[in-house]
């Protein structure tokens, strides 16, 4: 294992490993504001030797950007400074995190009843199911949008985290303009191909570029599944992926982060190499994997309540060796045991715990 426990570096971004907690989204903060718990929370997992911590998803400065009353904001003075306090105590563990800064688009009514006082807003009035329910934003939505995400950057930076992440991936506002389905657009954010529907992405990757400065890194989540097709591909083929990462990585990511339901699968036929092991040999920049790491079963099970048990990491290895991606994150065996990277290092691996559906009611 201790290749997996090399340091990494990264403009200035300084890591003990490669292991990544993946962001997975809680809900513990009250009317978005995070809490103690939630800086106890991360603190626990940067003292358990987590290289990076990605947070949960925290919303940008749009009225429509969330579903859930008690998802975190990264705006407004209260919340800025709960997240202040979260990187404060994730540095005094000697950890590093950004947050993941997110959109939702055009979402289901939430189950708790509550909603945002002004419709959801997306590429199109649709969700990915087809179905519509909320509106098409305007150019001056996309343009306030944009400018949201670029200052949800530079608060990060200002608040002392190590990178910022976007969440470009899993049917949320970037992946709407990405996808034929949700963004039937005519105008200069449409387009028939994918190369033409990525113009959104592009230019939040630049503003957020431009906010943060050249040193500060910039990681961005992508995914070709969505949440309404699993077996979906927004590329089908490694030039038309060319086509969609390239202009991204020329825009400042620097990191991409390539989610699979199961990181182990190739991406296209003819080839062992994953979806982080393309984005790689296409743009030459650093990837993280994730999908299903450490665990049975597949993380879409937890949506529906399933439980998962703990499982070898010997695929892991044999990828990570082959040089597919530079780090790995794992989601929900580091949401069940704060001490997992630990074990793993320390070969404790009869404590390694499973995953269950409990797990998501509490922050341990």
């Amino acid at each position: 294992m201790d290749s997996l426990f090399r340091p990494f570096e990264l403009k200035t971004l300084k890591l003990r490993n490669r292991f990544v907690m993946a962001p997975m989204t809680r809900v513990f903060s009250p009317n978005g504001i995070p809490t103690n718990d939630v800086a106890d929370y991360y603190q626990r997992r940067a003292a358990g030797e987590v290289g990076l911590i990605l947070s949960e998803g925290t919303v940008i400065n749009r009225v429509p950007s969330s579903n859930e009353k008690n998802i975190p904001h990264f705006y407004g003075d209260a919340a800025l400074a709960g997240w202040k306090h979260v990187i404060e105590k994730v540095h005094q563990a000697r950890g590093a995190m950004a947050p993941q800064i997110w959109h939702m688009g055009v979402q289901p009514n939430s189950q708790s009843g509550w909603s945002p006082n002004k419709p959801f807003e997306g590429p199109s009035a649709l969700m990915g199911s087809g179905k519509p329910n909320g509106v098409a934003m305007t150019n001056e939505d996309i343009e306030n949008t944009i400018a949201a995400y670029a200052q949800a950057a530079a608060d990060s930076k200002r608040l002392g985290f190590d990178a910022v992440e976007i969440h470009g991936a899993h049917g949320y506002l970037i992946d709407q303009f990405l996808w034929d389905r949700t963004n039937t657009r005519t105008d200069k954010w449409g387009g028939k191909s994918l190369a033409e529907r990525n113009r959104f992405a592009v230019e939040t990757v630049k503003a957020v570029r431009k906010a943060v400065g050249e040193d500060f890194p910039v990681i961005l989540r992508l995914s070709q599944w969505k949440p309404a097709d699993y077996s979906f591909k927004l590329a089908q083929t490694p030039q038309e992926m060319e086509s969609w990462l390239q202009p991204l990585a020329t825009a400042g990511v620097d990191i991409f982060h390539c989610s699979q339901r199961r990181f182990w699968e190739p991406e296209f036929a003819g080839s062992d190499l994953n979806f982080a092991g393309w984005a790689k040999k296409i743009t030459g920049k650093a990837t993280i994997s994730v999908g299903s790491v450490g665990l049975s079963g597949e993380f879409t099970g937890a949506f529906k309540g399933e439980g998962s048990e703990a499982q070898a990491l010997d695929q892991l290895l044999a990828k990570f060796d082959k040089k597919e991606f530079d780090l790995i994150a794992v989601g929900r065996a580091l949401l069940a045991d704060p001490d997992w990277v630990v074990k793993i290092k320390e070969g404790r691996n009869s404590e390694l715990k499973g995953f269950n559906r409990d797990d998501l009611k509490k922050l341990y």
